[in-house]
């Protein structure tokens, strides 16, 4: 039955992608980030459906015409690009078999060629608030199933699971994704006109927070304490919402059962654990290889044999490295696949975005056209920013569609704006009436 569902969805949205390639940046956005089909069990769990959107939109993009946007040019976009030729030019240079780099390779590709196009097609409140919209319980689903499987089981029941066979199949990255994602549900709480949408909204926010908790991720909930300040300074209300919001943590944390703390103890001792202390083995390998290779690095998947005996810096207190370990942090990955070039380009594209949202968000504060969501969402952006900036520290998703998004509404604002202040100054200088001379003047 899922099987059919979600077939049935997929090709009963091609035609319109055909007519209007904007929804196929959103249905890529969903099947890409949610992967629902691997939630069936049949015939759909391996169907290529990203690759039948993908080509459908990149059709119905050539012949687009006005629906197809200009590439909005900024520091953020330039950045971006850089980020992606530095990406494939240490592919030249990696230390893994050329075979499973050019694989990789082609995996993150296909995620930033479709998000260019995105950029292309999607402009004004609407249509961004709906790529909003689709990110956010893409992957919000799992969230509110897992708040919902952690409520009735007590917070005992086990972890809270991602998706099989995706970049967030694991608690860690589940939880991450969901912390990073609970700012844009206050987004959308707040723009929200009808009051059943706003409680919908508001209930799972409160079923993502513990469905964060219940993955019993010790960087997740990290990143949920950095997220969830930072979300009160940012709100209308600071000292209201930090209440809020520490009613709800003391809350969720008091139904966590023993185990969960006991989890959480952990993160003060780190040396007694061995979860840790391989993440550490594994950072000081990829910093060793950095610095033999500065410039190019190791190139895409850094996990091989090669690289921990080359670079392994042996014995770390009672933790000797015998297995080969992703990178376990978003930094580390940058800068062990793509060297310190790749790590000041994927550093500069979040600072970027950061900075680009707080002037944005000032900026349009007393407009009459973008007051009214500008700002709030480019606060949440810096909120959703901060979350993934800790969070990111303890897992390898470099590579994950998701902050990709947020970077996107960022581009997308600040094209949109850009566009918006360019036609009115178009619209001046083609209207006599504005540069006419009244009469009577000295001139």
């Amino acid at each position: 039955m899922r099987d059919l569902l979600i077939t049935a969805i997929v090709f009963g949205l091609i035609p319109f992608v055909f007519r209007t390639p904007r929804i196929g940046a959103y249905l890529w956005a969903w099947l890409s980030l949610m992967n629902p089909h691997r939630l069936a069990y049949g015939f759909s769990r391996n169907f290529p459906f990203a690759y039948i959107v993908a080509l459908s939109t990149l059709v119905s993009f050539v012949f687009a015409g006005k629906d197809r946007k200009k590439f909005p040019v900024s520091s953020i976009t330039l950045v971006y690009l850089l980020f992606i030729f530095w990406m494939s030019f240490t592919c030249l240079f990696a230390i893994n078999r050329m075979d499973l780099v050019l694989e990789r390779w082609v995996f993150v590709l296909k995620i930033h060629l479709m998000m260019l196009i995105t950029l292309m097609l999607i402009r004004d409140r609407k249509p961004i608030e709906w790529l909003v919209w689709v990110v956010t319980f893409s992957v919000g689903f799992y969230g509110i199933k897992g708040g919902i499987w952690t409520l009735l089981g007590g917070g005992g029941g086990g972890r809270v699971w991602g998706p099989p066979g995706s970049m967030i199949w694991d608690n860690n990255g589940l939880a991450l994704a969901l912390v990073v994602l609970v700012p844009f549900m206050y987004y959308l709480y707040q723009v929200s006109t009808g009051r059943f949408v706003r409680l919908a909204l508001m209930g799972s926010s409160v079923l993502t927070c513990f469905a964060i908790l219940g993955s019993q991720s010790r960087g997740a909930f990290l990143a949920l304490i950095a997220m969830a300040g930072f979300l009160a300074l940012k709100s209308k209300r600071p000292v209201l919402m930090s209440f809020l919001l520490l009613a709800l943590l003391a809350t969720a944390i008091a139904f966590m059962p023993d185990t969960w703390s006991n989890r959480m103890e952990t993160i003060r001792s780190f040396e007694q654990d061995s979860s840790a202390m391989s993440r550490i083995y594994t950072w000081k390998t990829l910093w060793n290889l950095a610095i033999d290779r500065p410039f190019v690095g190791g190139g895409f998947r850094t996990d091989n044999a090669l690289v921990f005996a080359l670079y392994g810096p042996g014995r770390i207190g009672d933790y000797e490295g015998s297995q080969i370990l992703v990178a376990h942090s978003i930094y580390f990955e940058a800068l062990g696949e793509h060297g310190f070039p790749g790590l000041i380009l994927y550093l500069s594209l979040g600072f970027l975005s950061w900075r680009r949202a707080g002037k944005l968000a000032r900026q349009t504060r007393d407009d009459p056209e973008f007051g009214e969501w500008v700002p709030l969402l480019m606060r949440m952006v810096q909120v959703s920013l901060t979350g993934f900036s800790v969070g990111g520290a303890f897992l390898s998703l470099t590579h994950f569609d998701l902050p990709y998004y947020i970077v996107s509404f960022v581009i997308l604002v600040d094209a949109t704006v850009r566009e918006r202040d360019k036609k009115k100054l178009v619209d001046a200088a083609s209207n006599p009436m504005i540069n006419a001379v009244p009469n009577g003047d000295p001139r």
